[in-house]
């Protein structure tokens, strides 16, 4: 069985103990922290950002809002029935069983309560992302403040968790993007990590001509691998990881799913690899994945290894797997939703019906933009700060350049929809209105209303 060469030995438990101590405990300097449900709401303080027990001081980097924060600690994918548990549970399950030690142990640990609290050097420096590479932005990303962070991925934990001794492991939480607005985009949603590494020996044990196989030489990078993996070494665990996650989307979807793989770059992983799926028709990304670039590994202690990860978003599974037309509904306390989730077994097989579906009602927002400094991203975030989940979908409609001032007009269409009831035009006005107003003076925009 794949994988099965690995065995945790009582160092490893040991290191994983240690790290799950380590995450508990809070540091004046952000270190990860355990979220629990005992921390109060997290609000804003004078001149802090106050967050899951600590204080953050606000600096020319922080763009998080109220709405952002009051979502942290809500932690979906641990509450019991919810679509994202179950899920989460599912994966969880096919590792624990499908990967077990000559003593019957997983060999997987599953972190699934690390906080979402990071540092930049945690989100982008250890996973090589360049200091100009674009997801670094202000208008990506929710900063707590030029050191501190809500994670973008979960990628985050990767350093910290190999660094700790662990060969096997998979981390689960909530992410944050500033992102656009519509059906399926909102800009707290769910991923899941997976990382496994490799010695020489775990690596080619089955093989026949092991003694002559290794993992490292003093190479090329090409477009197949690093300049210091050998090829057969990138080859084994390009199968391995392959052949990991495609059992795992058969244990999800079902045996005879048809999936293609797709050529891709991420700054951390080389070569990477996207997963799509042939669902109802349609070709569908559903996660993203590859040989983990060597320079992380070394940095994290690991230098005799080679390992590849993966991450993939639960919302998204979720969609496709139950039918669920609308991120939104992800956050809903509506029992309607929430009772459909609760099954005697996790395996069992879910439809959504959907709810009654209120009408929508329309407005239009146009306004001229100011000569620099505007970012669509920003336009998002107010509006969702505003108009909350009321919001199902923002869109750019149409743009001007005026030939005689040169300056540059933008129409958005919002469309306002409650999820458990008719929403009135006089409300929305209102709220509208508010959103008009907040343009002007946040965003330095010249109103056409």
């Amino acid at each position: 069985m794949l994988l099965q060469t690995f065995r945790r030995n009582s160092t490893a438990l040991r290191c994983k103990n240690r790290l799950q101590s380590k995450f508990s405990r809070c540091s004046k300097h952000g270190s990860l922290r355990t979220i629990t449900s005992d921390y109060p709401s997290s609000t804003n303080i004078h001149n802090h950002v106050q967050l899951l027990g600590s204080l953050y001081p606000r600096d020319d980097y922080t763009n998080v809002t109220s709405k952002i924060l009051s979502k942290v600690g809500k932690n979906l994918h641990n509450q019991k029935y919810h679509p994202l548990w179950l899920i989460k549970e599912r994966i969880k399950d096919h590792f624990y069983k499908e990967y077990v030690g000559r003593f019957g142990n997983p060999l997987f640990s599953v972190f699934d309560n690390l906080s979402p609290v990071v540092t930049t050097e945690q989100n982008f420096d250890r996973l090589l992302i360049p200091l100009d590479h674009p997801s670094r932005k202000k208008g990506d990303n929710y900063y707590l403040n030029r050191y501190h962070m809500l994670r973008a991925h979960t990628s985050a934990h990767q350093w910290d968790l190999m660094n700790s001794g662990l060969d096997a492991f998979l981390a689960v939480g909530d992410v944050y993007r500033r992102d656009e607005i519509d059906r399926s985009h909102y800009p707290a949603f769910h991923q899941m990590e997976g990382v496994c590494l490799f010695s020489n020996h775990t690596l080619f044990a089955e093989v026949e001509c092991k003694d002559s196989c290794h993992l490292f030489e003093n190479g090329f990078r090409t477009t197949n691998k690093q300049e210091s993996h050998t090829l057969e070494a990138v080859k084994l665990v390009e199968f391995r990881l392959k052949q990991t996650l495609s059992k795992l989307i058969a244990h999800l979807f079902g045996e005879g799913l048809e999936i293609r793989w797709v050529d891709c770059y991420f700054p951390f992983t080389h070569p990477s690899f996207e997963m799509e799926i042939k669902f109802q028709g349609e070709w569908m990304e559903v996660l993203g994945c590859g040989v983990m670039e060597q320079q992380i590994v070394n940095s994290a202690g690991a230098h005799n290894k080679i390992g590849w990860a993966f991450g993939l978003g639960l919302e998204r599974l979720a969609m496709i797997l139950y039918g669920i037309p609308d991120i939104r509904l992800f956050w809903s306390e509506n029992e309607l939703f929430l009772k459909q989730f609760q099954v005697a077994d996790i395996n069992q097989q879910i439809t959504f019906q959907p709810l009654s579906k209120y009408p929508c009602l329309t407005n239009d927002i146009s306004f001229w933009l100011p000569e620099e400094g505007y970012s669509e991203n920003d336009f998002y975030d107010l509006v969702r700060s505003i108009g909350g989940d009321l919001v199902e979908k923002v869109t750019l409609v149409d743009q001007f350049k005026h030939p005689k001032t040169q300056k540059t007009s933008h129409c958005y269409r919002i469309v306002y929809r409650h999820m458990e009831r008719t929403l009135s035009q006089m409300e929305i006005n209102v709220l509208h209105k508010n959103i008009e107003q907040s343009a002007v003076q946040e965003l330095g925009v010249e109103g056409r209303f």
